[in-house]
């Protein structure tokens, strides 16, 4: 009864008890009593009964319900790799494995639990400047790209300044290594490809640089960067390395580009001298060859002319020794007959009386103009005026005696 009187006394305004009342004398504030296990084990047992069916409340169907949550969490271990995704398995936090893509199965919490990171996607780290990201701000207040001269300002191998600003494509190959290996795996990538560009660019000419030696310089930045990250195990494949720009830096770039001009000049005056030379000395050689040549042959000719003549005055003084009257008439009508030969001649008899003699001197004259300039042959003479003979011009006998 809310009346009754206990021993310790006097109801709400009683001053008997220890906490006798709000407004009672005796003793300080109550302090918070501690749950009661029991009472809470026995409520969340009549909380449980109400949804399970009569006679499931004994100790065999608390095991059958057991059984039933602990086949629920072991079947939470199933996930799902997506094909642009690479599964890690952690075990207490701890790295444990890489799964492929598809249908894996882990340990359920807090056992193992599993990341998936994207592996295929390409990203991008950009060296020397900075490009604005897209979707970040309207396109009417869209930012241009922003130098970094910290970063792009390189000393060539000639010992020139250079301005380079270079982008870099790179994806996950290893999602376990990508995760527990490298703190930053962005800053790693571009501290790794800033270093092996400045040796490349150390160890090259500013001319090829700027215009030939352009892929060559991608393809050893790669190179370099990916061995800098596989010494890491970094998990990371540096798919590309592209140059952006490549320039002298913007103080002096106009005189650059006249030192250029002058550069292109001289290389063009001298293609054209190497045409020239390689046109005019080929020419000049095979002239010389030709000089050279018929030289050769007119010396073979005249040594053996010489040779021949030789032997035939020592045949001819042979027969000459032997029978020298012989030999002296041989010789005279050898003689004359190579100079008649070439030399046109009408005999006439002296005993014939009246006899006016008629000679084709023109006929004659044209043939003596056919003979080559220089040879052994008798010039044509000119004619007497009117069409009369001069005086050499015929050669008029008598009859051999």
């Amino acid at each position: 009864m809310p009346w009754t009187n206990n021993s310790g006394g006097g109801g709400p305004w009683g001053g008997g008890g220890r906490s006798g009342g709000p407004w009672g004398g005796g003793g300080g504030p109550s302090l918070p009593q501690p749950p009661n296990v029991d009472e809470l084990l026995r409520k969340g047992q009549d909380f449980v009964r109400r949804f399970l069916p009569r006679g499931f409340g004994g100790g065999k169907g608390l095991a059958i319900l057991g059984a039933i949550l602990v086949g629920v969490w072991l079947l939470s271990g199933f996930y799902r790799v997506q094909p642009d995704e690479q599964g890690v398995v952690l075990r207490f936090g701890a790295f444990n494995r890489t799964t492929p893509p598809g249908l894996n199965y882990a340990l359920p919490y807090p056992i193992e639990t599993v990341t998936t990171p994207r592996v295929t996607r390409i990203n991008r780290i950009d060296v020397g400047f900075r490009s604005p990201v897209e979707g970040m701000r309207p396109v009417a207040t869209r930012e241009i790209s922003r130098d970094v001269p910290e970063e792009s300002l390189m000393l060539t191998g000639d010992e020139n300044i250079i301005d380079i600003d270079f982008a870099v494509f790179w994806r996950i190959r290893d999602a376990g290594e990508f995760l527990f290996n490298i703190r930053n795996p962005e800053q790693t990538v571009k501290s790794a490809a800033e270093s092996v560009m400045r040796e490349v660019i150390g160890r090259t000419p500013i001319q090829p640089a700027l215009t030939e030696a352009r892929a060559q310089i991608e393809q050893a930045v790669r190179e370099g960067t990916q061995g800098i990250l596989d010494q890491y195990r970094a998990g990371i494949e540096v798919a590309q390395v592209q140059l952006q720009k490549v320039d002298p830096p913007a103080a002096v770039i106009d005189a650059f580009r006249d030192v250029q001009r002058a550069n292109a000049d001289r290389e063009r005056l001298r293609n054209e001298a190497e045409a020239f030379r390689n046109d005019i000395i080929p020419r000049a050689r095979g002239e010389a060859e030709r000089f050279v040549q018929e030289a050769q042959g007119d010396r073979e000719g005249r040594i053996a002319r010489a040779r021949g003549e030789a032997e035939r005055f020592t045949q001819i003084l042979a027969a000459y020794s032997q029978a020298r009257d012989v030999t002296r008439q041989r010789l005279y009508l050898e003689t004359m007959e190579e100079i008649l030969r070439s030399s046109p001649t009408v005999l006439v008899d002296d005993k014939v009386q009246n006899l006016v003699p008629f000679l084709p001197l023109n006929d004659l004259n044209r043939a003596r103009q056919a003979v080559q300039p220089g040879s052994d042959r008798p010039q044509p003479l000119p004619s007497a005026p009117g069409g009369g003979l001069s005086a050499p011009s015929a050669r008029i006998t008598g009859s051999p005696r």
